[in-house]
């Protein structure tokens, strides 16, 4: 019993003398997100070309189901991903620059699509669907991809050159989806209205790096 006491108050003086720190955990340290592996996408199947180009339309009413990350594969496979064993896309863009990049911003988070390894890398733990755009559904829609031209992927020419090109490959990975959507039954608009300062902090993209529109994506709201 002495020896247990002896031992105590040794133990007692020691953390007296060498205070141990306890650091208590930080409620404000960032919030990490983890990157998303995709199912591989299904490239076969669907409505007929003219079929879905008779239903493609613009809806501004969005349920707030989400979707699966088998259709979210699909959709951003359909949208710019990689249909060759030469690594081209789905959409053309010029001088084969492919310098669109499609951000994903969803309840859980924003994720940068990343074709060749078809996966999701998280980018922000942070829900930023409302600054996605001006309109009120975009808060609530599942899914909001944001399309972002890398002019340092582009080369020589001048700004003007690349905002002609970032806004012209930007129209077809955009129209991709909208053919993809009508073909699966789901609900898209592309929009402009996109708080651009706020997002670009929220990803922290460089200063070549510009957003040049958005489109929200998901089940009609019944």
């Amino acid at each position: 019993m002495k020896k247990q006491l002896v031992t105590c108050v040794l133990l007692l003086s020691f953390l007296f003398i060498f205070p141990v720190e306890i650091q208590a955990a930080d409620s404000n340290a960032p919030v990490e997100i983890k990157s998303i592996d995709l199912p591989k996408p299904v490239t076969e199947g669907g409505k007929p070309l003219m079929e879905a180009l008779k239903e493609r339309k613009s809806t501004r009413e969005f349920s707030d189901e989400k979707l699966s990350l088998q259709t979210l594969s699909n959709m951003l496979w359909a949208a710019n991903g990689i249909s060759r064993p030469d690594g081209k896309r789905t959409a053309p863009s010029a001088r084969n620059k492919q310098e669109i990049d499609i951000y994903v911003a969803m309840e859980d988070g924003t994720y940068l699509y990343d074709a060749k390894e078809n996966k999701l890398i998280g980018v922000v733990a942070e829900d930023i669907r409302e600054a996605t755009g001006m309109q009120p559904f975009v808060k609530n829609a599942p899914v909001n991809l944001l399309f972002v031209a890398d002019y340092d992927k582009m080369g020589d020419g001048s700004n003007e050159q690349k905002d002609f090109y970032a806004a012209t490959d930007t129209g077809y990975v955009s129209q991709n989806v909208y053919l993809f959507c009508a073909s699966e039954g789901l609900a898209t608009v592309v929009r402009g209205m996109v708080d651009r300062d706020k997002c670009k902090a929220a990803l922290k993209l460089k200063d070549s790096q510009k957003i040049i529109l958005a489109q929200t994506v998901g089940y009609p709201k019944r």
